[in-house]
């Protein structure tokens, strides 16, 4: 009951005309970055960034929040339409959501992604309301050796479940944790790496990093390929599924829904994983697993579901243990901080008009992009029609305004710059992004608790052996560790075999 009267209490936030306001355009502006092929939410959260200094904390939030939640359901028109995911999470619907567009049913494809991403999110929405209150309490009770397990079991999921080489993986959450110790000594003051720029005294900044690392150097990477993908030439209509397409597709948004939960709570793991594990799954237990590739509703229901209830729950670990779980909430993070907020246990209590207030507006952001995402989808088809050649100059354009407007400061281009082209090598080479940004963002969090349990213990590693819940995280990060190593030994053996 008490729950009940929170969420009202969260309406009567949200539907303030100007709370409102800023949650459609941040669900605008999410449906327009994943419709864009190759941007994504975290440049666009990125970009934008130095825009909401001016706007108040819970508007710039509830804006921020839209724009990530928004391009999960944007980044399905660019997968079915164009088989180029609009966002990452968005991979996998181009295996049948395309194929369905090739047979003439692109209709049905954009219509059930659209219907099972609103209960799918819907449903994330209620779990992230029914379980952020015990975990804030809960989180109230830990100490510097809890937080520092946690962390490191998400440092360690963050290798494990990479998308690519784990070596690289832990190779670029190492520079993160680098480039988070520039900057001066938390507990002592003193100047670390800072190599006498007065610019490196506060650190580098979270926004200018990842509008290069991710915005601009998706640009240029994009410009390399120099080339236009071809819309679908079908007529996109009965947007609305048929009664055998809720037949056959009910049961992999539930599975699907029930996937992305309990992986957005799952440090490093969040929407991209969910789709790929629900696809599998529905593949797996398919009676002819060969429609699969072919225009199966199945693999266009199961992935969208999973990516938006992942979305919803992943606010989870963030709102209430201060902990982000991925990398666009990494940067949200850094926008809270920004405008003097610190997600956490204490966030219920300090600031209550903000967690409410964003957990109703997602609600409402739900219905929005229902019907930003069904009646305004010649719109969509429209704006993929922009030749790159114009767009992507002015993507780079507004990384040089905003990076320069948060201080005023013609070094934060630089960085964003110098960011931007190591972005583009290390996509080259196939090194991610997302490791460093996690590491970068969790590091000052990782060693102020490190050197808290430290100075509470007078310097004994024994008080990480004696709690439950540190013991628990180590075995886990243990066992993680552990799998891994087995799978590299049996992949060698198993190709020394094959040689």
């Amino acid at each position: 009951m008490q729950t009940l009267e929170y969420l009202l209490y969260g309406f009567s936030v949200a539907l303030q005309p100007t709370h409102l306001f800023f949650c459609f355009i941040g669900c605008l502006l999410g449906t327009l970055i994943g419709v864009i092929p190759g941007l994504g939410p975290v440049a666009a959260i990125s970009m934008l960034l130095p825009v909401t200094f001016q706007i108040e904390p819970t508007s710039a939030i509830i804006m921020l929040a839209g724009i990530y939640y928004g391009a999960m359901y944007g980044g399905t028109t660019t997968s079915v339409l164009v088989n180029v995911p609009g966002e990452t999470a968005s991979v996998v619907t181009c295996l049948d959501g395309y194929q369905m567009a090739r047979q003439g049913r692109a209709g049905a494809a954009l219509g059930i992604a659209a219907f099972g991403s609103f209960i799918a999110g819907s449903i994330g929405l209620i779990g992230l309301m029914v379980i952020a209150k015990p975990l804030s309490s809960l989180a109230l009770q830990f100490g510097p050796p809890e937080y520092l397990a946690i962390i490191l079991v998400g440092f360690t999921f963050v290798a494990y479940l990479s998308q690519g080489s784990m070596v690289k993986a832990v190779m670029m959450a190492c520079i993160g944790l680098m480039l988070s110790m520039i900057g001066l000594d938390p507990i002592t003051s003193q100047q670390r790496m800072t190599f006498g720029v007065l610019n490196l005294y506060e650190g580098l900044g979270i926004a200018p990093m990842t509008m290069g690392l991710f915005g601009f150097s998706e640009v240029l990477r994009n410009l390399e390929g120099n080339q236009n993908n071809p819309l679908i030439k079908t007529k996109i209509s009965e947007l609305f599924p048929t009664r055998q397409d809720w037949l056959q597709a009910r049961w992999a948004i539930v599975r699907g829904t029930i996937i992305g939960f309990f992986m957005g709570l799952l440090p490093g793991g969040g929407p991209v994983l969910s789709t790929f594990i629900s696809y599998g799954m529905e593949k797996r237990i398919a009676r002819d697993p060969s429609r699969f590739g072919k225009g199966a509703i199945e693999g266009v229901a199961a992935p969208e579901a999973a990516n938006n209830s992942a979305a919803s729950t992943s606010f989870i670990p963030l709102l209430t243990l201060g902990i982000p779980p991925n990398v666009i909430l990494a940067v949200l993070f850094g926008a809270f901080l920004i405008h003097g907020i610190r997600p956490g246990p204490f966030l219920l209590n300090d600031h209550p008009d903000i967690f409410w207030g964003l957990v109703s507006s997602m609600y409402l952001g739900n219905v929005m992009l229902l019907f930003l995402n069904l009646p305004m989808i010649p719109l969509w088809i429209q704006i993929l029609k922009i030749p790159s050649r114009f767009l992507y100059p002015l993507i780079l354009l507004f990384c040089v305004i905003g990076a320069y407007s948060i201080n005023n400061s013609v070094f934060d281009v630089g960085v964003m710059i110098a960011f931007g082209v190591a972005g583009y090598l290390l996509k080259k080479f196939g090194y991610e992004g997302a490791p460093l940004i996690l590491a970068f963002v969790l590091g000052p969090i990782f060693e102020i608790n490190l050197r808290r349990s430290l100075l509470m213990s007078q310097g004994s590693f024994a008080v990480f052996f004696t709690r439950p819940l540190t013991v628990a995280a180590l075995l886990v990060c243990i066992s993680l560790i552990g799998l891994s190593l087995y799978q590299f030994i049996s992949q060698r053996k198993n190709g020394d075999k094959s040689s």
